[in-house]
Protein backbone atom coordinates (compact mmCIF):
# COMPACT_ATOMS: atom_id res chain seq x y z
CA UNK A 1 0.00 0.00 0.00
CA UNK A 2 1.56 3.60 -0.82
CA UNK A 3 2.13 6.27 1.60
CA UNK A 4 -0.38 8.84 2.09
CA UNK A 5 2.06 11.53 2.38
CA UNK A 6 4.21 10.49 -0.65
CA UNK A 7 1.45 10.73 -2.75
CA UNK A 8 -0.04 14.13 -1.33
CA UNK A 9 3.88 15.23 -2.36
CA UNK A 10 4.30 14.19 -5.37
CA UNK A 11 0.85 13.89 -7.31
CA UNK A 12 2.48 13.95 -10.60
CA UNK A 13 4.60 11.77 -10.15
CA UNK A 14 2.46 9.24 -8.78
CA UNK A 15 0.09 9.70 -11.83
CA UNK A 16 2.97 9.00 -14.08
CA UNK A 17 4.45 5.94 -12.52
CA UNK A 18 0.90 4.62 -12.67
CA UNK A 19 0.39 5.35 -16.21
CA UNK A 20 3.72 2.97 -16.90
CA UNK A 21 1.55 -0.15 -15.32
CA UNK A 22 -1.25 1.18 -17.56
CA UNK A 23 -3.42 1.93 -14.58
CA UNK A 24 -6.83 3.47 -15.70
CA UNK A 25 -7.79 4.85 -12.40
CA UNK A 26 -5.41 7.87 -11.70
CA UNK A 27 -8.59 9.61 -10.69
CA UNK A 28 -7.86 7.68 -7.63
CA UNK A 29 -5.12 9.68 -6.72
CA UNK A 30 -7.11 12.93 -6.74
CA UNK A 31 -9.50 11.11 -4.32
CA UNK A 32 -7.21 9.77 -1.44
CA UNK A 33 -5.94 13.58 -1.68
CA UNK A 34 -9.28 15.01 -1.40
CA UNK A 35 -10.11 12.36 1.65
CA UNK A 36 -7.10 12.93 3.51
CA UNK A 37 -7.48 16.62 3.72
CA UNK A 38 -10.98 16.03 4.69
CA UNK A 39 -9.49 13.71 7.39
CA UNK A 40 -7.79 15.94 8.65
CA UNK A 41 -10.12 18.68 8.94
CA UNK A 42 -12.50 16.79 11.13
CA UNK A 43 -9.16 15.61 12.83
CA UNK A 44 -8.74 19.66 13.74
CA UNK A 45 -12.01 20.40 14.58
CA UNK A 46 -12.68 17.26 16.45
CA UNK A 47 -9.19 17.99 18.61
CA UNK A 48 -10.46 22.16 19.02
CA UNK A 49 -13.45 20.88 20.69
CA UNK A 50 -11.66 17.95 22.69
CA UNK A 51 -9.53 20.82 24.03
CA UNK A 52 -12.78 23.11 25.12
CA UNK A 53 -14.49 19.71 27.05
CA UNK A 54 -10.79 19.43 28.65
CA UNK A 55 -10.37 23.21 29.74
CA UNK A 56 -14.44 23.25 30.65
CA UNK A 57 -13.93 20.09 32.31
CA UNK A 58 -11.26 21.61 34.85
CA UNK A 59 -13.23 24.98 35.55
CA UNK A 60 -16.27 22.82 36.75
CA UNK A 61 -13.65 21.43 39.25
CA UNK A 62 -12.84 24.73 39.83
CA UNK A 63 -16.46 26.33 39.72
CA UNK A 64 -17.43 23.59 42.44
CA UNK A 65 -14.47 24.50 44.65
CA UNK A 66 -15.67 28.03 44.85
CA UNK A 67 -19.40 26.42 45.59
CA UNK A 68 -20.18 28.23 42.45
CA UNK A 69 -23.19 25.58 41.68
CA UNK A 70 -24.61 27.32 38.86
CA UNK A 71 -21.74 27.96 36.61
CA UNK A 72 -20.76 24.84 37.05
CA UNK A 73 -23.86 23.14 35.96
CA UNK A 74 -23.98 25.77 33.03
CA UNK A 75 -20.10 24.61 32.31
CA UNK A 76 -21.62 21.16 32.18
CA UNK A 77 -24.20 21.43 29.73
CA UNK A 78 -21.79 22.77 27.73
CA UNK A 79 -19.64 19.64 28.21
CA UNK A 80 -22.72 17.76 27.40
CA UNK A 81 -22.88 19.94 23.71
CA UNK A 82 -19.35 19.32 22.92
CA UNK A 83 -19.40 15.31 23.91
CA UNK A 84 -22.65 15.44 21.33
CA UNK A 85 -20.48 17.15 18.81
CA UNK A 86 -17.12 15.04 19.40
CA UNK A 87 -19.63 11.76 19.14
CA UNK A 88 -20.31 13.41 15.45
CA UNK A 89 -16.92 13.92 14.72
CA UNK A 90 -16.05 10.63 15.76
CA UNK A 91 -18.23 8.86 13.72
CA UNK A 92 -17.44 11.08 10.50
CA UNK A 93 -14.03 10.43 11.18
CA UNK A 94 -14.45 7.01 11.32
CA UNK A 95 -16.31 6.42 8.11
CA UNK A 96 -13.48 8.81 6.48
CA UNK A 97 -10.63 7.14 7.57
CA UNK A 98 -12.38 3.88 6.37
CA UNK A 99 -13.21 5.63 2.59
CA UNK A 100 -9.39 6.64 2.46
CA UNK A 101 -8.04 3.38 3.34
CA UNK A 102 -10.73 1.70 0.75
CA UNK A 103 -9.53 3.88 -1.91
CA UNK A 104 -5.72 3.89 -1.23
CA UNK A 105 -5.79 -0.48 -1.64
CA UNK A 106 -7.09 0.32 -5.04
CA UNK A 107 -3.88 1.52 -6.13
CA UNK A 108 -1.24 -0.53 -7.12
CA UNK A 109 2.71 -0.39 -6.41
CA UNK A 110 4.35 2.15 -8.28
CA UNK A 111 7.00 0.86 -10.77
CA UNK A 112 10.81 1.64 -10.04
CA UNK A 113 12.14 3.72 -12.61
CA UNK A 114 14.01 0.64 -13.89
CA UNK A 115 10.93 -1.25 -15.40
CA UNK A 116 10.63 -0.85 -18.84
CA UNK A 117 8.07 0.35 -20.89
CA UNK A 118 5.39 -1.90 -22.42
CA UNK A 119 2.02 -3.42 -22.04
CA UNK A 120 2.13 -7.33 -22.95
CA UNK A 121 4.55 -9.80 -22.42
CA UNK A 122 5.62 -9.29 -25.90
CA UNK A 123 7.20 -6.11 -24.35
CA UNK A 124 9.12 -7.32 -21.86
CA UNK A 125 13.00 -6.91 -21.74
CA UNK A 126 15.49 -10.29 -22.37
CA UNK A 127 18.34 -9.67 -20.04
CA UNK A 128 20.57 -12.84 -19.74
CA UNK A 129 20.07 -15.96 -21.55
CA UNK A 130 22.28 -19.27 -20.39
CA UNK A 131 22.61 -22.80 -20.68
CA UNK A 132 22.08 -24.77 -24.25
CA UNK A 133 18.94 -25.59 -26.06
CA UNK A 134 18.88 -29.19 -26.57
CA UNK A 135 19.24 -30.89 -29.84
CA UNK A 136 16.14 -33.28 -29.95
CA UNK A 137 14.87 -35.42 -32.44
CA UNK A 138 12.20 -35.24 -34.95
CA UNK A 139 9.64 -37.70 -33.17
CA UNK A 140 10.78 -36.22 -29.22
CA UNK A 141 7.93 -36.18 -27.29
CA UNK A 142 5.88 -33.40 -25.39
CA UNK A 143 6.06 -33.47 -21.53
CA UNK A 144 2.42 -35.02 -21.20
CA UNK A 145 3.06 -38.31 -23.33
CA UNK A 146 6.03 -39.29 -21.62
CA UNK A 147 4.35 -38.79 -17.83
CA UNK A 148 1.79 -41.56 -19.84
CA UNK A 149 4.85 -43.40 -20.92
CA UNK A 150 6.48 -43.72 -17.60
CA UNK A 151 3.68 -43.58 -15.51
CA UNK A 152 4.29 -40.72 -13.22
CA UNK A 153 1.04 -38.97 -12.77
CA UNK A 154 -2.47 -39.64 -13.13
CA UNK A 155 -4.53 -36.97 -14.46
CA UNK A 156 -7.77 -38.62 -14.70
CA UNK A 157 -7.51 -40.03 -11.68
CA UNK A 158 -7.02 -36.46 -9.91
CA UNK A 159 -9.68 -35.13 -11.67
CA UNK A 160 -11.99 -37.99 -10.40
CA UNK A 161 -10.53 -36.66 -6.77
CA UNK A 162 -10.92 -33.33 -6.87
CA UNK A 163 -11.33 -31.88 -10.50
CA UNK A 164 -9.33 -31.11 -13.81
CA UNK A 165 -5.68 -29.25 -12.91
CA UNK A 166 -5.39 -31.51 -9.67
CA UNK A 167 -2.47 -33.54 -10.56
CA UNK A 168 -2.11 -37.16 -8.97
CA UNK A 169 1.69 -37.82 -8.90
CA UNK A 170 2.36 -41.76 -8.54
CA UNK A 171 5.75 -43.57 -8.08
CA UNK A 172 8.50 -41.73 -9.80
CA UNK A 173 6.80 -39.07 -10.33
CA UNK A 174 5.94 -38.46 -6.68
CA UNK A 175 9.40 -39.52 -6.00
CA UNK A 176 10.61 -37.07 -8.44
CA UNK A 177 8.91 -34.13 -6.84
CA UNK A 178 10.16 -35.04 -2.97
CA UNK A 179 13.62 -34.50 -4.73
CA UNK A 180 12.96 -31.48 -6.54
CA UNK A 181 11.51 -29.98 -3.58
CA UNK A 182 14.53 -31.16 -1.03
CA UNK A 183 17.00 -30.21 -3.76
CA UNK A 184 15.49 -26.84 -3.88
CA UNK A 185 15.43 -26.42 -0.29
CA UNK A 186 19.22 -27.54 0.54
CA UNK A 187 20.28 -25.20 -2.13
CA UNK A 188 18.42 -22.30 -0.72
CA UNK A 189 19.20 -23.08 2.79
CA UNK A 190 22.84 -23.34 1.89
CA UNK A 191 22.64 -19.81 0.84
CA UNK A 192 21.58 -18.27 4.25
CA UNK A 193 17.96 -18.91 3.99
CA UNK A 194 16.56 -20.34 7.15
CA UNK A 195 13.79 -23.09 6.33
CA UNK A 196 9.96 -22.80 7.27
CA UNK A 197 7.43 -24.66 6.84
CA UNK A 198 4.38 -22.59 6.90
CA UNK A 199 0.46 -23.25 6.95
CA UNK A 200 -1.17 -23.85 3.94
CA UNK A 201 -3.92 -21.61 5.05
CA UNK A 202 -4.46 -18.02 5.85
CA UNK A 203 -6.68 -15.23 7.56
CA UNK A 204 -7.60 -12.63 5.52
CA UNK A 205 -5.28 -10.07 7.40
CA UNK A 206 -2.26 -11.99 6.15
CA UNK A 207 -4.05 -12.34 2.50
CA UNK A 208 -4.48 -8.26 2.91
CA UNK A 209 -0.81 -7.87 4.03
CA UNK A 210 1.05 -8.93 1.12
CA UNK A 211 -1.84 -7.58 -1.12
CA UNK A 212 -3.91 -10.43 -2.42
CA UNK A 213 -6.33 -9.14 -0.96
CA UNK A 214 -8.68 -6.96 -2.38
CA UNK A 215 -6.99 -7.36 -5.77
CA UNK A 216 -7.00 -11.23 -6.39
CA UNK A 217 -9.83 -13.05 -4.22
CA UNK A 218 -11.21 -14.77 -7.50
CA UNK A 219 -8.21 -15.89 -7.77
CA UNK A 220 -7.55 -17.83 -4.51
CA UNK A 221 -9.77 -20.91 -2.88
CA UNK A 222 -11.68 -19.25 -0.08
CA UNK A 223 -13.52 -21.28 3.28
CA UNK A 224 -16.22 -18.97 4.18
CA UNK A 225 -16.69 -21.02 7.34
CA UNK A 226 -13.81 -20.02 8.76
CA UNK A 227 -12.77 -17.39 6.49
CA UNK A 228 -9.43 -18.98 5.21
CA UNK A 229 -7.81 -18.84 2.12
CA UNK A 230 -5.59 -21.75 0.21
CA UNK A 231 -1.89 -20.14 -0.12
CA UNK A 232 -1.22 -19.40 -3.37
CA UNK A 233 2.17 -19.16 -2.63
CA UNK A 234 4.32 -19.65 0.67
CA UNK A 235 5.03 -15.86 -0.22
CA UNK A 236 2.34 -15.16 1.82
CA UNK A 237 2.47 -16.80 5.51
CA UNK A 238 5.91 -16.47 5.31
CA UNK A 239 6.25 -12.67 4.96
CA UNK A 240 3.35 -12.62 7.45
CA UNK A 241 5.37 -14.05 9.85
CA UNK A 242 6.88 -10.53 10.72
CA UNK A 243 3.41 -8.91 10.41
CA UNK A 244 3.44 -6.18 13.30
CA UNK A 245 6.33 -6.79 14.24
CA UNK A 246 9.57 -4.32 14.43
CA UNK A 247 12.93 -5.96 13.92
CA UNK A 248 16.21 -5.14 14.58
CA UNK A 249 18.07 -2.84 12.16
CA UNK A 250 20.81 -5.07 12.70
CA UNK A 251 19.32 -8.43 12.38
CA UNK A 252 18.11 -7.04 8.37
CA UNK A 253 18.64 -8.64 5.61
CA UNK A 254 15.80 -11.57 7.31
CA UNK A 255 16.48 -14.89 4.83
CA UNK A 256 13.50 -17.11 4.47
CA UNK A 257 12.80 -20.21 2.38
CA UNK A 258 9.52 -22.98 2.19
CA UNK A 259 8.03 -25.51 0.80
CA UNK A 260 4.52 -25.62 0.18
CA UNK A 261 1.55 -26.60 -2.50
CA UNK A 262 -0.03 -23.28 -4.06
CA UNK A 263 -3.59 -23.21 -4.88
CA UNK A 264 -4.70 -20.83 -7.89
CA UNK A 265 -8.44 -21.26 -9.49
CA UNK A 266 -7.15 -19.73 -12.72
CA UNK A 267 -5.61 -22.39 -14.16
CA UNK A 268 -7.20 -22.23 -17.91
CA UNK A 269 -8.98 -24.84 -19.48
CA UNK A 270 -7.58 -25.76 -23.19
CA UNK A 271 -5.08 -25.29 -25.54
CA UNK A 272 -1.47 -26.18 -25.60
CA UNK A 273 -0.61 -23.65 -22.95
CA UNK A 274 -2.32 -24.99 -20.12
CA UNK A 275 -2.07 -28.82 -21.08
CA UNK A 276 -0.28 -31.58 -19.08
CA UNK A 277 1.49 -29.48 -16.32
CA UNK A 278 2.10 -26.06 -18.23
CA UNK A 279 -0.89 -24.72 -15.64
CA UNK A 280 -2.72 -26.44 -13.05
CA UNK A 281 -4.67 -25.56 -9.91
CA UNK A 282 -2.51 -27.22 -7.39
CA UNK A 283 1.46 -27.43 -7.75
CA UNK A 284 4.43 -27.39 -5.60
CA UNK A 285 7.21 -24.80 -5.03
CA UNK A 286 9.52 -23.98 -3.06
CA UNK A 287 10.01 -19.73 -2.45
CA UNK A 288 12.90 -17.46 -1.01
CA UNK A 289 11.53 -14.58 0.82
CA UNK A 290 13.82 -10.97 2.35
CA UNK A 291 13.04 -8.09 4.56
CA UNK A 292 15.90 -5.88 3.36
CA UNK A 293 16.58 -2.46 4.72
CA UNK A 294 15.25 0.09 2.21
CA UNK A 295 19.04 1.26 0.87
CA UNK A 296 19.99 -1.90 0.54
CA UNK A 297 16.75 -3.36 -1.79
CA UNK A 298 17.76 -3.62 -5.30
CA UNK A 299 21.18 -5.07 -4.28
CA UNK A 300 19.20 -7.55 -2.48
CA UNK A 301 17.07 -7.78 -5.50
CA UNK A 302 19.70 -8.87 -7.86
CA UNK A 303 21.72 -11.41 -5.65
CA UNK A 304 18.09 -13.30 -5.77
CA UNK A 305 18.16 -13.04 -9.35
CA UNK A 306 22.03 -14.26 -9.06
CA UNK A 307 20.60 -17.44 -6.76
CA UNK A 308 18.24 -18.44 -8.76
CA UNK A 309 19.99 -18.01 -11.80
CA UNK A 310 22.66 -20.57 -10.52
CA UNK A 311 20.01 -22.77 -9.14
CA UNK A 312 18.14 -23.04 -13.06
CA UNK A 313 21.62 -23.56 -14.12
CA UNK A 314 22.40 -26.52 -11.82
CA UNK A 315 19.62 -28.27 -13.39
CA UNK A 316 21.13 -28.01 -17.06
CA UNK A 317 18.35 -26.10 -18.47
CA UNK A 318 18.52 -23.28 -21.15
CA UNK A 319 17.01 -20.55 -19.34
CA UNK A 320 16.13 -17.02 -19.97
CA UNK A 321 15.93 -14.02 -17.70
CA UNK A 322 13.19 -11.26 -19.03
CA UNK A 323 12.46 -8.06 -17.04
CA UNK A 324 8.78 -7.25 -16.73
CA UNK A 325 7.15 -4.48 -18.17
CA UNK A 326 5.04 -1.93 -16.80
CA UNK A 327 1.78 -3.52 -18.03
CA UNK A 328 2.79 -7.19 -17.70
CA UNK A 329 4.01 -6.79 -13.83
CA UNK A 330 2.24 -7.72 -10.84
CA UNK A 331 -0.22 -5.40 -8.61
CA UNK A 332 2.25 -5.25 -5.74
CA UNK A 333 5.63 -5.37 -7.45
CA UNK A 334 8.31 -2.30 -8.02
CA UNK A 335 10.59 -4.60 -10.60
CA UNK A 336 9.87 -8.01 -11.69
CA UNK A 337 11.93 -10.36 -13.06
CA UNK A 338 10.40 -14.03 -14.86
CA UNK A 339 12.70 -16.71 -15.19
CA UNK A 340 11.74 -19.52 -18.16
CA UNK A 341 12.81 -22.50 -18.91
CA UNK A 342 13.05 -23.60 -22.88
CA UNK A 343 10.73 -26.37 -23.45
CA UNK A 344 12.37 -28.74 -26.28
CA UNK A 345 10.00 -30.51 -27.42
CA UNK A 346 7.28 -28.24 -27.78
CA UNK A 347 9.39 -24.89 -28.40
CA UNK A 348 8.15 -22.73 -25.93
CA UNK A 349 9.83 -20.85 -23.22
CA UNK A 350 7.93 -21.81 -19.98
CA UNK A 351 8.21 -19.37 -17.11
CA UNK A 352 9.41 -21.36 -13.81
CA UNK A 353 10.08 -18.11 -11.65
CA UNK A 354 9.19 -14.70 -10.68
CA UNK A 355 11.83 -12.76 -8.40
CA UNK A 356 10.00 -8.91 -7.39
CA UNK A 357 10.90 -6.41 -5.08
CA UNK A 358 7.40 -5.04 -3.19
CA UNK A 359 9.76 -1.95 -2.00
CA UNK A 360 7.81 -1.04 1.16
CA UNK A 361 4.34 -1.73 -0.28
CA UNK A 362 3.51 -4.78 1.73
CA UNK A 363 5.32 -3.75 4.71
CA UNK A 364 3.01 -0.56 4.71
CA UNK A 365 0.18 -3.06 4.64
CA UNK A 366 1.76 -5.29 6.93
CA UNK A 367 3.35 -3.16 9.36
CA UNK A 368 6.59 -4.88 8.94
CA UNK A 369 9.18 -2.10 10.53
CA UNK A 370 13.03 -1.81 12.13
CA UNK A 371 14.39 0.48 14.07
CA UNK A 372 17.03 2.24 12.53
CA UNK A 373 19.81 3.73 14.66
CA UNK A 374 18.24 6.88 15.56
CA UNK A 375 15.19 4.70 17.00
CA UNK A 376 12.68 5.63 14.66
CA UNK A 377 10.41 2.75 13.07
CA UNK A 378 11.41 2.14 9.20
CA UNK A 379 9.25 0.63 7.11
CA UNK A 380 11.77 -2.36 5.85
CA UNK A 381 11.57 -3.63 2.14
CA UNK A 382 10.67 -7.05 0.78
CA UNK A 383 11.37 -9.09 -1.53
CA UNK A 384 10.58 -12.65 -2.77
CA UNK A 385 11.31 -15.57 -5.74
CA UNK A 386 10.44 -18.67 -6.82
CA UNK A 387 13.20 -20.98 -6.28
CA UNK A 388 11.85 -23.11 -7.79
CA UNK A 389 7.87 -23.85 -9.10
CA UNK A 390 7.80 -27.92 -9.86
CA UNK A 391 5.30 -28.28 -12.88
CA UNK A 392 7.00 -26.62 -15.36
CA UNK A 393 10.91 -27.36 -14.50
CA UNK A 394 9.52 -30.85 -14.36
CA UNK A 395 7.84 -30.65 -17.80
CA UNK A 396 11.43 -29.27 -19.35
CA UNK A 397 13.50 -31.94 -17.49
CA UNK A 398 11.50 -34.67 -19.02
CA UNK A 399 11.09 -33.19 -22.21
CA UNK A 400 15.00 -31.93 -22.82
CA UNK A 401 16.30 -35.17 -20.70
CA UNK A 402 14.41 -37.58 -23.04
CA UNK A 403 16.95 -40.60 -24.92
CA UNK A 404 15.80 -43.96 -25.92
CA UNK A 405 17.26 -45.40 -23.01
CA UNK A 406 15.13 -43.24 -20.69
CA UNK A 407 14.76 -39.71 -19.09
CA UNK A 408 18.33 -38.99 -17.74
CA UNK A 409 18.28 -36.29 -14.83
CA UNK A 410 20.55 -34.01 -14.06
CA UNK A 411 23.72 -35.12 -11.44
CA UNK A 412 22.70 -32.62 -8.88
CA UNK A 413 19.18 -34.85 -8.11
CA UNK A 414 20.92 -38.27 -8.00
CA UNK A 415 20.92 -38.98 -4.43
CA UNK A 416 18.02 -37.22 -4.02
CA UNK A 417 15.97 -39.21 -6.30
CA UNK A 418 17.99 -42.49 -5.93
CA UNK A 419 19.41 -43.11 -9.05
CA UNK A 420 19.97 -40.86 -12.48
CA UNK A 421 17.54 -42.30 -15.07
CA UNK A 422 14.08 -42.52 -15.22
CA UNK A 423 13.23 -45.44 -17.51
Amino acid sequence: MLQVPYIKQHVALVKERLAVKHFGETALVDEIVALDDQRKKIQFEFDTIQAKVNAASKQIGQLIAKGLKEEAEQAKQQVAAFKQDINTLSEQLAETEKQLNETLVKLPNLPSDKVPPGKTPEDNVVVREGGVKPQLPADAAPHWDLITRYDLIDFETGAKITGSGFPLYKGRGAKLQRALVQYFLDFNTAAGYTEYLPPFMVNEASAYGTGQLPDKEGQMYFMPADNFYLIPTSEVPVTNIYRDTIVKETDLPVKMTAYSPCFRREAGSFGKDVRGLNRVHQFEKVEIVQLTHPDKSYEVLEEMVSHVGKLVNTLNLPYRILKLCGGDMGFASALTYDFEVFSAAQQRWLEVSSVSNFEAYQSNRARIRFKDANGKNQLAHTLNGSSLALPRIVACLLENNQTKEGILLPEVLHPYFGGGIIN
